[in-house]
């Protein structure tokens, strides 16, 4: 699973509790661990700690999901897919957000920031002690779209297409702009065989919205997979680049459609070169061309992704088929410095 964007920072805070010191230190003691294990990018250790931390807070009486919500980001980016699927549906069903109010003030006596409960805040501010003071209150922003976006790619990982196509729907009720949902709702469909529907929501949602970069992109992969469909695809897929210009994704795709079954092709010129060279010649041309064409598309893809091998590699094989020797030993010098960073 590709490692995951976190959808907020993780910070280190200060606990006031009206608990024994034995308790409080233990609280203190797990937040550090989880942190220091978090920093040092061990998230398997940040993972079950982080989810100590909300037990801890739980048991306390205060039900501070937050660290809930850390320790599935920290599941998933130790690729534990079964623990973090787990915790976000926890989540999504419980109808966390991410959305609270931090109380902070300054301790005059340490100079640290502090987080506080809404009334002990209130209460410190009320008298007004000289030993506190910057008392802030901030919200935090929403994580919503950020764990229908996670649980769906952990389930699509997990090959559990149904389910993830049920949360990715449930998502888009809520999110209907979200690209990343998008996405997933075709790689869903496509996995479960329900291509027509996919390519039908897709129309629709393109008549309502024909500025939708991504629509235009997963409909040219659709449409890419029918051969009596693919000049449609080209069509969808230039779209797509002319709204989104460093689409490289796209550009890829346009360079496959473009150049086709290229191992037809050859296998196809091979069998004509003794018995029909006129007939091979032809094939060898027109094979040609679609190189040809499809090198605007290449150099955009590498434009857009200097440092991905397989953009590289394509490039090379394409300058190398329509004799650009300079470009090709370009290029393969290019994959000659990549390969040993792969």
């Amino acid at each position: 699973m590709k490692k995951l964007i976190l959808g907020m920072a993780i910070v280190a805070s200060a606990f006031v509790f009206g608990q024994k010191e034995d308790a409080n230190a233990k609280l203190q003691e797990a937040n550090k661990v989880a942190m220091d294990a978090y920093n040092a990018k061990n998230y398997a250790v940040a993972a079950p700690k982080f989810m100590e931390v909300y037990n801890l807070l739980k048991t306390s009486g205060q039900d501070n999901k937050v660290y809930m919500y850390y320790s599935g980001l920290n599941y998933a980016l130790a690729n534990d897919i079964p623990q973090a699927t787990k915790i976000y549906t926890d989540l999504i069903n419980s109808g966390y957000t991410g959305v609270e109010t931090n109380y902070t003030a300054k301790d005059n006596k340490t100079g640290q920031v502090v987080n506080y409960d809404k009334g002990t805040w209130e209460l410190l501010k009320k008298t007004a002690s000289k030993d506190y003071s910057d008392f802030k209150t901030e919200q935090s922003p929403s994580v919503e779209s950020d764990l229908y976006e996670t649980l769906s790619t952990l389930l699509l990982n997990a090959k559990k297409n149904d389910e993830a196509l049920a949360i990715i729907e449930k998502g888009l009720a809520k999110f209907p702009n979200s690209a990343k949902l998008k996405e997933y709702q075709g790689s869903a469909l496509y996995a479960t065989g329900n291509t027509d529907k996919f390519m039908t929501n897709l129309k629709e949602q393109l008549a309502k919205n024909p500025n939708d970069a991504t629509n235009w992109y997963n409909l040219g992969v659709l449409q890419s997979k029918n051969p009596a469909t693919e000049a449609d695809a080209i069509v969808s897929l230039q779209k797509a680049v002319e709204l989104k210009p460093d689409f490289a994704n796209a550009y890829q795709n346009l360079v496959y459609v473009v150049i086709g079954d290229d191992e037809k092709a050859v296998a196809d010129i091979n069998a004509l070169r003794k018995t029909k060279p006129d007939d091979a010649t032809k094939l060898i041309e027109a094979r040609k061309e679609r190189f040809n064409k499809a090198i605007p598309y290449a150099e955009k893809w590498y434009q857009a992704m200097p440092t991905d091998i397989n953009a590289i590699q394509t490039l090379k094989d394409i300058y190398n088929t329509t004799k650009n020797t300079a470009k090709y030993n370009e290029m393969k010098a290019k994959e000659a410095e990549l390969k040993p960073k792969q």
